[in-house]
């Protein structure tokens, strides 16, 4: 995990949380800023509207400090919450050591060439793609995003399931009857599903209903991270 806290009691209650689930910390970064928050009203049905402050995460700087990269690792997932320059530098690391790049384009924002032309795989939802792709409509940002290298795109697309587009192939992932309770954190949950199904070995369509299903699960729960399942769960959900 990359990242940045302040030295606040949100980073410090951050940290502990992920090393409770057994994640590597050691990457995440103490600066003299605040914790990055984010205010969530959610819907009656479920959606919701988020309005983040990054805080620390605005100053991570990983051209000035460079990162290593951890002889296990075979995928990259990164979403667009750090400053664009340390992404790319991420992936261009990620690159040189032949892992499979994953890019989740949340804040939703145009993208460079020089990530795009690293063929990712781009994860963003309906609104995030026309933003990535600089585009008013769901085909010509698709396009425009093939055109300039990037590799698949899987987009997600709430109750209408996932779309996965590979060169001229598109293909579909029927969403999983639920009824929402609260849709934070869904995106979070499908995109790091589907980074760690294929660091497993998976295809990316195995990989993208595995992270559909996790995303059916996370939603019956309020909060952004409470109801986020684990293996097992997700396994059930896929042979139910």
């Amino acid at each position: 995990m990359v990242g940045a806290v302040g030295d606040d009691p949100y980073g410090r209650e951050s940290i502990d949380a992920l090393r409770a689930e057994g994640v590597d910390v050691s990457g995440v970064r103490t600066l003299g800023t605040p914790t990055g928050i984010a205010l969530i009203a959610v819907a009656p049905d479920g959606e919701n509207l988020i309005v983040v402050a990054p805080g620390a995460n605005a100053g991570l700087d990983l051209e000035g400090q460079p990162l290593s990269w951890p002889e296990h690792a075979s995928v990259l997932l990164a979403s667009l919450e750090v400053p664009m320059a340390g992404v790319v530098a991420a992936a261009e690391l990620a690159s040189a050591r032949d892992a499979t790049i994953v890019i989740n384009p949340a804040p939703g924002q145009p993208l460079p060439d020089s990530l795009l032309a690293l063929r990712p795989i781009l994860s963003p939802n309906e609104r995030e793609l026309l933003a990535c792709g600089e585009s008013e409509t769901q085909e010509k940002a698709i396009a425009s995003l093939q055109s300039r290298g990037a590799g698949s795109i899987v987009v997600t697309r709430g109750a209408a399931g996932v779309l996965i587009v590979q060169g001229e192939a598109w293909r579909e992932v029927p969403a999983h009857p639920v009824r929402a309770v609260d849709t934070t954190g869904a995106g979070d949950t499908f995109v790091g599903v589907l980074a760690a199904w294929l660091a497993s070995g998976s295809t990316l369509d195995d990989a993208a209903a595995a992270g559909n299903a996790a995303a059916a699960l996370k939603v019956r729960s309020p909060g952004a991270r409470h109801g986020m399942p684990d293996r097992a769960a997700i396994e059930a959900e896929l042979h139910r």
